[in-house]
């Protein structure tokens, strides 16, 4: 387990994260870290942005959903 201390930086408040906690998090210094809320009322920092790996889900179906559509429309481009 990792402890967050929350700090005053200028007139906002910030984390400070050690360097075991980037290093198991995998980022560095000027990283996005996304905090979202589990259905149990949990909440769970991830450096991995759930609305694009949403999209990105959405996309891969639409793409194996629509192969044939999108398919012509690639060879209509020539």
């Amino acid at each position: 387990m990792f402890s967050i201390k929350i700090t005053t930086v200028g007139s906002s408040s910030g984390i400070i994260l050690t360097k075991a906690a980037m290093a198991r998090l995998r980022v560095k210094k000027g990283d996005i870290l996304y905090l979202t809320e589990a259905p149990d009322g949990t909440w769970r920092m991830t450096p991995y942005n759930p609305e694009f790996a949403r999209q990105m889900t959405l996309a891969e179906e639409i793409m194996h959903d629509d192969r044939g559509v999108l398919r012509a429309l690639a060879s209509d481009s020539d």
